[in-house]
């Protein structure tokens, strides 16, 4: 049992005596002066003797010292001669002799016969002799009883692990922390299922949580340490992750691999992730496995990976199948992702869908993005979406739609954008602006210059500028095309090159054109050109509209012709007017055509 003797009645009566600064010499020189006194008839003695013996490990000399000291009524003796049997085997003798000292008042004693009646099932019995221990302010009985109501699910449990932990008890003080931080979780838990403020509840799972590990309770810790770094609080949280891990707790170990990690201390975390590791931590196993895939140590981080599968951790079989994928083994990667996905793991799920779909088996990937999106894989879900929209069906496109809603409400980039296009195919542009401002918000050049699109289209006529006039300040949809244009999109830029003109900004609107027109945007090379011609600058003009029309733009073919039908060139220019009435539109072609028939006019006069 948990105790060898009545401590709190002992140290009253003054025949127990702490042994903590006395040395070996000064714990004979007390056996002898108690074995003296025993030998005398001092039951005292015979009790303090039998304990002292107990605590020894001398049971056959202790137990008739015990013995003794019970037969002339001594209780603490009782409780001791019942911890003896209890150790020699004998639990119901032992059960016995704490009765007799329960119903003397002995708090130890109630305890252990308390444990006695629930190792043996007897529920009302524990019960009774628990509650009767934890109200004399036994925190062991606390503890017991406050464990056994919290089995049966009743509300009393808190108040027994709440008082065995304010008399010291450290596994009572780690309870009622995780407790209290459940109810906080509970409590701070919105309907979207985030993690809200801590509260009174979180601060007071703290505290206990301090206490516990203060005591040395490596679990609490560990606890204690995440709560901390969650807070941003890092160098505490790294010291009670140290004290934890070094009182070998693998979760800790792990815990503080990544902290010293995020820190750039790759060296000192991959010592703790190898010593959880070692210890069965699959998370560490896989953290080392990634660190040495980073150093390009594919084999020994193929063993890490099958260390944190061999221990239980899914994502071991996952990051083999990755490891294998990027070696080019398909094979090996899909039967990995497999085994993953088939233990639950959502992304080997999707990951497995995906390279189904690249060797041309679309029907087998669908289930498996199905099985991933219905687990909560966001990427799997706007996978969905693609893979039925490019059936084609109508009844296709309706589930592609839903798929990316769906993907999009967990803040898929890429699915907001795309329900903003359907959205706008269907006329329904307030709902279409809100997926792409969330689409443009979330980093999507398409969505923003889109976005900025439906916008313009708002905004009433800007008055005429003349270039060179001062800038007016820009508008909201101006700054969606300017970030859209910054991330490389070439119709953007070529917007944000015709919105700088319209405002006189002549070296933004050039600026932004010639960017658009190195892209490959004919667009922006047709407009660079006219803003170069307006400047006089139209030999330089002409190279533009060269690569806007050699691009296939229909009115730059025709600048040229009108350029080379002023230079005098009329072969040129009539090739050009050939091209231009090739290409169009149609307005374009007719004025083309008349300027061709003229130079061949002028050419056969």
């Amino acid at each position: 049992m948990d105790v060898m003797g009545d401590k709190a009645t002992l140290l009253e009566t003054g025949r127990f005596v702490q042994s903590s600064d006395r040395d070996e010499t000064g714990e004979a020189a007390e056996e002898a002066r108690q074995r003296l006194a025993a030998e005398a008839g001092d039951t005292e003695a015979m009790s303090v003797l039998g304990a002292m013996l107990l605590r020894r490990g001398d049971l056959d000399g202790a137990e008739p010292q015990l013995r003794a000291a019970t037969a002339a009524g001594d209780r603490a003796a009782a409780n001791n001669l019942g911890v003896l049997l209890h150790q020699r085997g004998y639990a119901d003798e032992a059960a016995g002799w704490w009765r007799i000292a329960a119903v003397a008042g002995s708090a130890a004693a109630a305890h252990a016969l308390g444990r006695y009646h629930r190792e043996r099932g007897d529920e009302p019995a524990a019960e009774y002799w628990l509650r009767q221990s934890a109200e004399q302010g036994h925190a062991l009985g606390a503890y017991a009883l406050a464990d056994l109501l919290e089995h049966r699910s009743d509300v009393g449990a808190e108040q027994w692990m709440r008082a065995a932990a304010e008399r010291g008890h450290r596994e009572a003080a780690y309870r009622l922390a995780r407790r209290l931080d459940r109810k906080a979780a509970d409590a701070g838990r919105g309907d979207n299922g985030v993690i809200g403020v801590i509260g009174a509840a979180g601060e007071e799972a703290e505290q206990w949580y301090r206490q516990a590990a203060a005591r040395g309770h490596r679990r609490a810790a560990l606890h204690l340490g995440a709560i901390l770094e969650k807070r941003g609080h890092l160098k505490e949280a790294g010291r009670w992750y140290l004290t934890s891990a070094k009182d070998g707790e693998a979760r800790a170990a792990c815990a503080l691999g990544f902290l010293l990690r995020d820190a750039g201390d790759t060296e000192s975390a991959a010592v703790w992730w190898l010593r959880a590791a070692q210890d069965g931590d699959g998370n560490a196993a896989n953290a080392l496995g990634a660190l040495h895939a980073e150093r390009g140590e594919t084999q020994t981080a193929e063993r890490w990976y099958r260390a944190a599968m061999d221990a239980g951790d899914v994502n071991g079989a996952y990051n083999l199948g990755l490891l294998c994928a990027e070696q080019g083994r398909t094979a090996q990667a899909e039967q990995w992702y497999r085994r993953a996905a088939y233990a639950g793991h959502r992304e080997a799920a999707n990951a497995l869908a995906i390279l189904l779909l690249q060797v041309g088996d679309s029907a087998g990937a669908e289930p498996w993005f199905s099985k991933a999106a219905e687990a909560g894989s966001v990427d799997a879900a706007f996978n969905l979406g693609i893979l039925h929209a490019g059936r084609g069906t109508e009844d296709d496109e309706e589930a592609a739609l839903r798929w990316y809603e769906r993907a999009a409400a967990a803040g898929h980039t890429e699915a907001a954008l795309q329900v903003g296009i359907a959205r706008l195919r269907d006329g329904n542009e307030l709902e279409a602006e809100r997926h792409l401002r969330c689409a443009a918000g979330g980093g999507s050049a398409e969505a923003a210059y889109r976005l900025a699109a439906v916008l313009d289209a708002r905004r009433p006529p800007a008055p005429a500028h003349e270039l060179g006039e001062p800038a007016q300040e820009k508008s909201e949809c101006e700054e969606w095309y300017e970030r859209a244009a910054s991330q490389g999109h070439r119709r953007a830029q070529v917007r944000v090159g015709m919105l700088a003109a319209a405002r006189g900004d002549v070296v933004e609107a050039a600026r932004w054109y010639r960017s658009a027109a190195e892209a490959g945007s004919r667009n922006g090379a047709f407009n660079l050109g006219l803003l170069l011609a307006r400047e006089g600058s139209e030999p330089e003009a002409a190279l533009w509209w060269t690569r806007a029309a050699d691009a296939g733009h229909g009115r730059a073919a025709l600048r040229l012709a009108l350029v080379y039908a002023r230079r005098g060139e009329l072969a040129e220019g009539q090739r050009w007017a050939d091209r231009a009435v090739a290409l169009g539109p149609a307005e374009v072609a007719e004025r083309a055509a008349r300027l061709r028939d003229a130079l061949r006019q002028e050419l056969s006069a």
